[in-house]
């Protein structure tokens, strides 16, 4: 079914934030020292960058337990390393998407995109992952719930911030790519960071049903269907 981008942002706008925990306000505060507080392209290309790390470490997580796993659980758990897939695929794809838009208007990556200090940034986060994912899934999933809730806000008023983008056509085959493996129609540059905003929503709610808050789950028509906790 078709949904509507511009009434989900809303929602998002309205949606009070998650109130996040000291480690996901230490995080939120360091973004905007580095990036600044004011949301840019760049920061949201940094945002990506760091946002499917998390997924890659519950998936080499899980991959390296699945042979001790009972029977009856493998094909569960075969199916959250599915999921952590599909979601990093998902996180990589807004990646080229923003790096698209940068190259179109013409803009060079800042120092904080740039080596070494993307690649320092990355190296940390992922530490900081694969350490919270051994030391504690339930925590690690709720970090990542928050840490999404926070994406999906700030897309949601990056397109508010930005409504000139709405008379801005797309073309390029990095949005055609993200709008056909989404089944959206992106028919302008507003479109597509609502959609981004509304995939950070679906991350969101798949983190916190995984942590065991299905009651912080927000829910909208032609979401995808709720799947079965984590399987740890």
């Amino acid at each position: 079914m078709t949904i509507d981008l511009k009434k989900e942002q809303q929602a998002s706008l309205e949606r009070p934030p998650f109130p996040y925990t000291p480690m996901t306000r230490v995080f939120v505060a360091a973004m905007d020292v580095v990036a600044g507080r004011e949301t840019s392209l760049a920061k949201a290309k940094m945002l990506e960058v760091l946002a499917g790390i998390p997924y890659h470490a519950w998936e080499r997580r899980e991959e390296s337990r699945l042979p001790r796993r009972e029977a009856g659980l493998r094909e569960a758990c075969r199916g959250f390393i599915r999921w952590t897939q599909e979601a990093r695929h998902n996180e990589n794809l807004h990646l080229e998407v923003l790096d698209e838009r940068m190259r179109e208007l013409g803009l060079r990556d800042p120092w904080y995109l740039r080596q070494p200090a993307r690649f320092g940034a990355a190296a940390f986060y992922a530490v900081f992952a694969n350490l919270l994912a051994r030391i504690d899934m339930r925590r690690a999933f709720q970090f990542n719930a928050e840490f999404e809730d926070h994406a999906e806000h700030t897309y949601a008023r990056f397109a508010a911030d930005h409504p000139e983008w709405d008379d801005e056509a797309v073309g390029g085959p990095a949005v055609a790519g993200y709008a056909a493996e989404t089944g959206s129609e992106l028919a302008s540059w507003g479109d597509v960071v609502r959609r981004i905003a509304l995939d950070e929503r679906d991350h969101m709610n798949r983190s916190f049903i995984a942590c065991g808050m299905p009651e912080h789950v927000a829910e909208y028509q032609g979401m995808p269907e709720r799947p079965a906790a984590a399987c740890d």
